[in-house]
């Protein structure tokens, strides 16, 4: 009897066989590798966004220390627009430029956002790169403007003054000082600020001093 109970005890467990260790890992490397991808490309697109913006800010805050490179206004947006070549005098030109900002800003508004910026340059794309798609016009005109800065060009004027004026003209300087300057103004060098001798045999201010000893070759 006592066998008959062991052997009815030990019936086999009904277990379902547990998952494979290689499942869960398999669905987790799949996972990742999705939102690595996805990361990438959305990097790739922030990269890319960040280059346009970097150049809108630097051309938004351009002779404006109060600017914070939120908001352009209409004269930066023209230099922009010169600078990076977007104006080409042929498709795209500086009244198309106004047109353009005009019709985005708002009736109320200076400036224009970053978002409204590339509202504008989609506007221009399409007359800039006529033999290209619209999302290809769009990237074209991108490429101009991403990571470039205002073109700082001339150079810095001099202020007229009286007072300058008078002391740097040599016309007018007198006694000594006169002295040393030709009547050009050209400076005389040592011949004016020292007495130098004249060993010329000539009388001094004699027009044609130089000139005897050619006479007298010219004649043997």
């Amino acid at each position: 009897m006592m066998a008959d109970n062991k052997t009815k005890s030990t019936k086999p467990a009904n277990k379902t066989p547990p998952k494979s260790p290689a499942d869960p890992a398999k669905e987790r490397a799949a996972k990742r590798l999705s939102y690595e991808s996805n990361s990438s490309h959305e990097g790739a697109m922030a990269a890319e966004l960040s280059a346009l913006e970097e150049a809108f800010r630097k051309f938004a805050i351009h002779g404006d220390t109060r600017a914070t490179g939120k908001e352009l206004h209409g004269k930066n947006w023209s230099k922009l627009c010169k600078d990076c070549h977007v104006i080409d005098g042929k498709n795209v030109t500086i009244t198309d430029v106004d047109i353009v900002f005009s019709k985005i800003k708002g009736k109320s508004s200076r400036t224009i956002t970053f978002d409204q910026f590339k509202d504008a340059l989609q506007e221009l794309s399409k007359k800039r790169f006529k033999d290209k798609s619209n999302e290809e016009a769009v990237q074209e005109i991108h490429k101009l403007i991403e990571g470039k800065a205002p073109i700082i060009s001339g150079v810095t004027k001099t202020i007229s003054s009286p007072t300058v004026s008078r002391l740097t003209d040599t016309s007018k300087f007198t006694g000594s000082h006169k002295e040393r300057f030709d009547p050009s103004g050209k400076g005389r060098g040592k011949a004016g600020r020292e007495d130098l001798v004249d060993a010329s045999g000539y009388v001094p201010g004699y027009k044609h001093a130089g000139t005897y000893d050619h006479k007298v070759q010219g004649s043997k």
